[in-house]
C-alpha cells in the first residue's frame, strides 16, 4: 500500500527546522562561546605539571617537604580550575557532556594524546629520573595543551558557522 504524505505548508517546515537549529545552537553554546585563552596557559599547566613530577625528588628523602609541596600544587590547581569556570562560565570538561560532533572528535585527540604524554613521561622517568621527566612533562604537556587550544578554537569556528 502507497503512503501519500502531504506536505502542507513550507511555514511548518522551516519553523520546525528552526527550532532545531535554535535548541542545537543552545546546546552547543558552552562548547563554543567562551572568552579566549591567555597566552600563558599552556606554559602554566606545563609547569604545574613538571612541579607536581618534580616534588617526587623529594619521595624517599624528605616526606614532610614531599607532602607540603604536593598540598601546594594542588591547592594552585584547584585555585586555577575555579578562576577557569567563573572566567569560562559552564566550563566543559573533556569526557563530560555531549559536545557537538567537531568537538568531541577534538576530545577524542586530546585524550589520545593525553595518553601518550603520560607514556612517554613515565618512560623517560623509568629510565632518566625524575628531573628529566619533569622537563619532559612541562615540554609536552605546553606543547600539546597549545596544540589542543588551537585544534579547539578552529572545531568551536567550524561549529559556530554550520548552526549559523
Amino acid at each position: 500500500m502507497w503512503k501519500v504524505f502531504i506536505k502542507l505548508s513550507d511555514v511548518e517546515s522551516t519553523d520546525l527546522e528552526e527550532q532545531l537549529k535554535a535548541a542545537e545552537r543552545g546546546a552547543a553554546a558552552p562548547y563554543v562561546t567562551y572568552p579566549p585563552t591567555p597566552w600563558w596557559y599552556a606554559p602554566s599547566v606545563g609547569a604545574w605539571a613538571a612541579a607536581m613530577i618534580g616534588t617526587f625528588t623529594w619521595w624517599r628523602e624528605n616526606a614532610a617537604l614531599f607532602m607540603a609541596s604536593l598540598a601546594v600544587l594542588i591547592a594552585v590547581e584547584a585555585l586555577f580550575v575555579v578562576w577557569m569556570q567563573r572566567r569560562h562560565g559552564a566550563l566543559p570538561m573533556p569526557g563530560k557532556g555531549t559536545p557537538p560532533v567537531e568537538i568531541a572528535g577534538v576530545w577524542r585527540g586530546y585524550l589520545a594524546g593525553l595518553a601518550v604524554v603520560i607514556l612517554i613521561v613515565g618512560l623517560i622517568w623509568w629510565l632518566v629520573g625524575v628531573p628529566a621527566a619533569a622537563g619532559m612533562a612541562f615540554v609536552l604537556v605546553t606543547v600539546g595543551l597549545a596544540v589542543y587550544e588551537r585544534r579547539y578554537a578552529v572545531a568551536a569556528a567550524t561549529t559556530r558557522a554550520r548552526l549559523r
